[in-house]
């Protein structure tokens, strides 16, 4: 039987370091994916040591074209990955106003373009399978855009929206999609001084979060929301929102705009 692979994009530190071991210890090959050759060459030495399963490295910047070809054809020639972490993504812009348009541009390359293109990559391939996952990692600012800056929020309600209707999609063929929202995670992306400013209540451990959207992709969520106590409160805006259907599109104008 072919072993079965994951690969995780941003997997050198952070969210996509704990994926990766979590994996790993639950018998997964892996293959890890980042700019940093040297920190996911230690990563995966120390994985391999520990649990016993192979570890491949690929460096690449998915905010490059050629690197973003190199990782797609990977996902669509070995038969071997079945899974897929879409982690990888930068956030740090300014207010639009001020922002720097290079800056702009990698994060919607990275947050959006990256992700489209490796799920659209393994998808075909997964779907004949009949089996098989892709775990895209979104965020909470996703669900409030007005309490952020403009693109960063913009570029994860993108990642939500697209794992929605992927999972419409291939979940009926056999393949799990699941969107992952963390809350504030206490990451590298965060820095210290930034970090003693926010309440701690408010700053989940990088392990806690990982291992609760692992849960909530056994328990079957499409959504995974780590720090919501009551996904009831959730499935209530979902029901919100699926009240309005019916009304977004007919064939006239409401009449708050009649002359």
């Amino acid at each position: 039987m072919t072993s079965q692979t994951f690969l995780i994009t941003g997997a050198s530190d952070g969210i996509g370091a704990v994926y990766a071991d979590r994996l790993a210890r639950s018998g997964y090959d892996l293959i890890l994916v980042a700019r940093r050759a040297d920190k996911l060459a230690a990563l995966a030495q120390r994985l391999a040591a520990e649990t016993g399963v192979q570890v491949e490295t690929l460096s690449a910047d998915l905010a490059n074209a050629d690197d973003l070809a190199r990782v797609e054809q990977r996902l669509r020639d070995d038969a071997a990955i079945t899974g897929l972490v879409n982690n990888a993504g930068i956030a740090g812009e300014t207010i639009l106003i001020e922002a720097d348009p290079v800056h702009l541009t990698g994060m919607i390359d990275l947050n959006v373009l990256a992700v489209t293109r490796l799920s659209a990559a393994i998808a075909p391939r997964l779907a004949t399978l009949g089996t098989g996952t892709i775990i895209n990692i979104t965020s909470v600012t996703a669900l409030m855009p007005a309490g952020f800056t403009a693109v960063y929020p913009a570029t994860k309600a993108f990642v939500l929206a697209f794992t929605e209707a992927l999972q419409v999609e291939l979940g009926e063929k056999g393949v799990r999609v699941q969107a992952v929202l963390p809350g504030i995670t206490r990451t590298a992306i965060w820095d210290a001084e930034r970090m003693a400013s926010i309440p701690p209540a408010m700053v989940m451990d990088v392990d806690t979060m990982v291992d609760a959207a692992l849960r909530g992709l056994d328990l079957g969520e499409t959504i995974t929301i780590p720090a919501l106590p009551d996904m009831a409160d959730f499935e209530a805006y979902l029901a919100a929102r699926n009240a309005l259907r019916p009304n977004l599109s007919r064939n006239t104008a409401a009449p708050r705009y009649a002359a």
